[in-house]
């Protein structure tokens, strides 16, 4: 049975390899990592990826409902006029602001 070797030891030894050697190993890592899914490979290293596009996916779709709620036209420039002569009525009453 082959003992369990640590990234740190694996790169000791590939440290050891002459330049074109260490090319040839990258070059075998490279073509068997381009034959994997994308999702296999993010799946071991990081799932706090998959929960981020996961929650990503929730929040589009809670939009997408939301969005379906309203009906009409909605002119964000003038909703924005409003709210804008709104407050300058509240800092200066009666004023032309």
């Amino acid at each position: 049975m082959a003992s369990q070797m640590t990234l740190e030891q694996l790169e000791r030894q590939i440290a050891q390899l002459p330049p074109h050697e260490q090319l040839k190993l990258i070059a075998r890592i490279s073509e068997q990592l381009s034959s994997e899914p994308l999702d296999k490979l993010v799946a071991g290293e990081e799932p706090s990826l998959q929960q981020r596009m996961r929650e990503a996916d929730e929040i589009l779709a809670l939009c997408d409902a939301a969005a379906r709620m309203w009906r009409g036209q909605f002119d964000a420039v003038e909703d924005i006029r409003r709210m804008r002569q709104a407050r300058d009525e509240q800092i200066w009453p009666g004023g032309d602001g």
